[in-house]
């Protein structure tokens, strides 16, 4: 049974040496929630002496462990709260906490389980173009996995219901766990909407852009190679396949003009025909046992 703890509404910020953002968002967040959480993961400056002093509750990681890892410490200790509604927001001074009322909004009207933050939508967040076509990747791979579209799947601006915090519990420690939500998302049926907020690109990032694209895009590619098992082994395959075709064509038209067995090609052609086949029984098979599994695990709750 809920005991209410008079706290309706709990912000979790995710912090990794932020000390020159930290107080600030904390500050403006506080008088928006009932509770401000941040979980400092691992920095080796000032970021939890600060947000402590701007008022907020600090949980504190010894040693970086990613994003992920700090989402669910601060989600473990919202749950403790019992709220109506917590929103994630970073610590880094990209997303205003003055449109934290907007994103909660759905969820506390009952409309929306999950409620996902756009900068597509308003058009007011100065995207670096190379992050758009970035974004546009991995909107359409997080899409073709889940199900669930979304114009900004990797905005870790958003808000999520009481009904699903028991069910936020991540395998990503780092970058991917916006794309893991939406799988998530799928699995449960949670209703998902998404608002308009705008993005601020004023200060260079502290990671490589691409350094944090090619993190999320492991990730993406281990969910979809464990939830899409079928997808996934099938379209390697065929690739293999097709490639080993072009290859047995290539041998065909040798014989044809020189009457010579072309003996690489050929070996590289049934060595490609081969794996197609294996990937292609392969993905059939892990995607049956994955069902037997779950069905398995949904018969015993």
């Amino acid at each position: 049974m809920r005991v209410s703890n008079g706290v309706r509404t709990v912000a979790i910020i995710p912090a990794y040496n932020e000390e020159r953002f930290i107080g600030s968002v904390v500050l403006q967040t506080r008088s928006l929630v009932d509770m401000v959480i941040v979980v400092d993961d691992g920095s080796t400056d000032n970021t939890a002496e600060i947000a402590r002093a701007a008022g907020a509750m600090v949980l504190r990681h010894e040693q970086n462990q990613g994003k992920g890892k700090a989402l669910h410490t601060g989600l473990w200790a919202a749950r403790q709260l019992y709220p109506e509604a917590v929103v994630l927001l970073d610590g880094d001074g990209q997303h205003l906490p003055s449109e934290i009322p907007a994103v909660l909004a759905p969820v506390l009207a009952g409309e929306a389980d999950m409620v996902v933050g756009s900068r597509y939508l308003n058009g007011h967040s100065q995207v670096p173009r190379s992050r758009v076509w970035g974004h546009r990747v991995f909107n359409f791979l997080t899409h073709r996995t889940s199900g669930v579209y979304l114009t900004d799947s990797q905005n870790g601006f958003r808000a999520f219901s009481a009904r699903v915090l028991d069910t936020l519990n991540f395998h990503s420690n780092g970058f991917s766990v916006e794309s893991e939500m939406q799988l998530l998302a799928q699995q449960y049926g949670w209703r998902v909407k998404e608002v308009p907020v705008t993005v601020l690109y004023a200060e260079k990032p502290k990671r490589s852009a691409l350094l944090q694209g090619l993190m999320v895009l492991d990730g993406i590619l281990r969910f979809i190679g464990q939830h899409r098992p079928l997808l996934t082994f099938t379209l390697m395959g065929s690739i293999l396949l097709l490639t080993g075709m072009g290859w047995g064509f290539c041998v065909v038209e040798i014989y044809r003009r020189t009457q010579l067995l072309a003996i690489g090609y050929a070996l590289l052609c049934v060595m490609l025909t081969i794996l197609g086949s294996i990937c292609i029984s392969t993905g059939f098979i892990i995607h049956s046992l994955r069902g037997l599994i779950l069905s398995l695990t949904h018969n015993t709750r």
